[in-house]
């Protein structure tokens, strides 16, 4: 299914908006990761490790996103956008959200 950022799908007319679709997942840091974070923050450089974790969790947070608005049948999803906050120490979500649409 296609996604885009955009308000409107070059060359695509949409036909109907079905509403807003969601996906989120919420992550914890763990001792491993935090233990190779310090380390990194010690010597500097990219936290590869913090990288990986928000990297699997936007892809998680996009898959459920399109589940969603496969459920509604739709044929794409316009003004995604993306989001986070932090739900406890050393936890946060990451929410995906935009407007599924049907296409002509």
């Amino acid at each position: 299914m296609l996604f885009v950022t955009t308000e409107t799908i070059y060359g695509k007319e949409i036909t109907e908006s079905l509403g807003t679709v969601r996906g989120s997942t919420v992550r914890a840091r763990n001792i491993g990761r935090d233990f190779f974070a310090g380390l990194k923050n010690i010597v500097g450089g990219e936290i590869s490790e913090y990288t990986q974790l928000l990297a699997d969790s936007r892809e998680q947070a996009i898959k459920r996103m399109l589940d969603d608005a496969k459920r509604l049948n739709a044929d794409a999803i316009v003004n995604v956008r993306f989001t986070t906050s932090n739900v406890m120490q050393g936890a946060a979500e990451i929410l995906a959200y935009g407007t599924a649409v049907k296409l002509k």
